[in-house]
């Protein structure tokens, strides 16, 4: 049975190797048996340190996501909504339009599933090194509206401009009022053509300008900048949470 030299412990915490304990123990019994050379055997070192560190910083980058629950495409029903163009999904999947600074429009009722494939895109990205921010589109406006307060808001509505790829779940689910629309639309001036958009609503896209309740001037600018070169994804059908929602029971008197 081999043992770890207890002296290696602070020299591979000094080059900040120390995930390498997790697996010398194994692999040095593994070269032993194979017989493998100095090189082969420091080979599979690196190639478990490699792993362990890509693995570690794919966490971080899903936790900073904040996504509500780990949507993947592998757990999307794709036969509930046979509306979804799974080939378009698939093609988005690819992450390709983030290079190209893109933005994807999804709309369809309540229910069928567009915050799951929004989230689920957004841990494509995340497994390809985007990185990416999952939030409602009111979550949003209110810590905004929060910097007006403490003269955070700039800084605040940075924090949007950083990733990759923004998700903006539930647009126009309520209306945009007074410095909400303009907060709207710095946001997204200030990521057009710079970083990749995802916005999901529940009304249809030629109602998205009445979502502002009384500036049409930011309306048209802000959805003029979300329509350019932007990936149409429309979701009709049943709602996933009714199809699961448990049958109440009625007591006759």
């Amino acid at each position: 049975m081999s043992r770890i030299d207890p002296q290696l412990i602070p020299k591979l915490k000094a080059l900040r190797l120390s995930g390498i304990l997790e697996t010398l123990d194994i692999r040095n019994q593994q070269a032993i048996a194979d017989k493998q050379s100095y090189t082969e055997f420091l080979e599979r070192l690196l190639e478990d340190e490699v792993e362990r560190r890509a693995n570690k910083q794919l966490q971080m980058r899903l936790r900073r996501a904040a996504f509500t629950g780990d949507k993947t495409l592998e757990a999307y029903d794709w036969s509930f909504n046979p509306s979804v163009n799974r080939q378009q999904v698939l093609d988005l999947a690819t992450c390709a339009w983030l290079d190209r600074k893109e933005v994807v429009l999804m709309v369809g009722p309540s229910g069928v599933g567009k915050s799951h494939l929004a989230q689920a895109l957004g841990q494509e990205a995340c497994r390809r090194g985007y990185h990416v921010q999952f939030t409602s589109v009111s979550r949003m406006l209110s810590q905004i509206h929060g910097g007006r307060a403490d003269g955070t808001r700039d800084r605040r509505i940075g924090s949007f401009q950083r990733p990759d790829l923004l998700i903006l779940d539930d647009f126009g689910l309520k209306p945009l009022r007074g410095q909400e629309q303009e907060d709207f639309y710095e946001v997204i001036n200030e990521r057009y053509e710079r970083g990749s958009v995802l916005v999901t609503s529940n009304r249809d896209y030629s109602e998205w300008p009445d979502a502002f309740t009384d500036n049409p001037l930011l309306a048209s600018a802000a959805l003029d900048r979300l329509a350019h070169r932007a990936h149409l994804i429309t979701i009709t059908g049943a709602s996933y949470r009714a199809r699961q929602k448990p049958q109440l029971a009625v007591k006759a008197d």
